[in-house]
């Protein structure tokens, strides 16, 4: 069942055309909309990847952050690929080196609590303005394991998934083990003089945004 459910998301993130691609592309004008980016914006992007920029034309400059070997490379002209950790880069750019930071369902995967702040206090360091989105979590299908309600689930069952998923998935299945999901209030709580947006899909909570537009 795991191994047709990643065959299938892969094909869903994968095509511009599919429902995944067409709430992104959505997603992205609410970034243009609500964080107001310059033409020609210096924009940083933690763990993000070109499909997100060719959604939308546009003119910024953009640099993609991601641990080594996470991304390949494209050939795209207005694309910087930087190979470093997101919550730790002051040895790679100095302080407000970008115009803006963007971050896109990637705050859940850094690691603990600890690491989740120091990823914020990056998102701060780096840009005037920023957009961290992350999933939500009352979503009912839960998105890195498809599994409804994933998170509602008592411990013990998620373990029980966690081993079966493990004898033929096992490098996504330690993505799914190194997954912490955030609340909206824990959100809040890192970016505190941020905005908040909700995503919404079908009337229900698809993902949360915390944003300070560009000003």
């Amino acid at each position: 069942m795991q191994l047709l459910l990643r065959r299938v998301t892969e094909r869903a993130y994968s095509n511009k055309d599919s429902i995944v691609g067409t709430w992104r592309t959505r997603r992205f004008k609410d970034f243009l909309e609500l964080v107001k980016p310059p033409s020609g914006a210096k924009i940083i992007d933690l763990g993000g990847t070109p499909y997100m920029w060719e959604l939308v034309p546009h003119d910024f400059e953009v640099t993609l952050v991601n641990l080594p070997g996470t991304v390949r490379p494209s050939g795209h002209h207005q694309i910087r690929f930087i190979e470093a950790d997101a919550t730790n880069l002051k040895d790679v750019f100095s302080d407000q080196s970008f115009d803006i930071v963007f971050s896109n369902s990637v705050i859940e995967h850094v690691g603990d609590d600890n690491k989740q702040a120091d990823f914020a206090q990056e998102v701060y360091r780096l840009g005037r303005a920023y957009w961290v989105q992350t999933p939500s979590d009352r979503w009912p299908i839960e998105p890195h394991t498809g599994f409804p309600f994933y998170w509602q689930l008592p411990e013990f069952a998620r373990q029980h998934l966690k081993r079966s998923w493990k004898k033929k998935l096992p490098v996504w299945t330690e993505m799914v083990e190194g997954t912490r999901v955030i609340s909206r209030k824990q959100m809040q709580a890192l970016f505190p003089d941020g905005s908040l947006y909700i995503e919404r899909a079908f009337l229900l909570e698809k993902s949360y945004v915390i944003y300070r537009p560009f000003e």
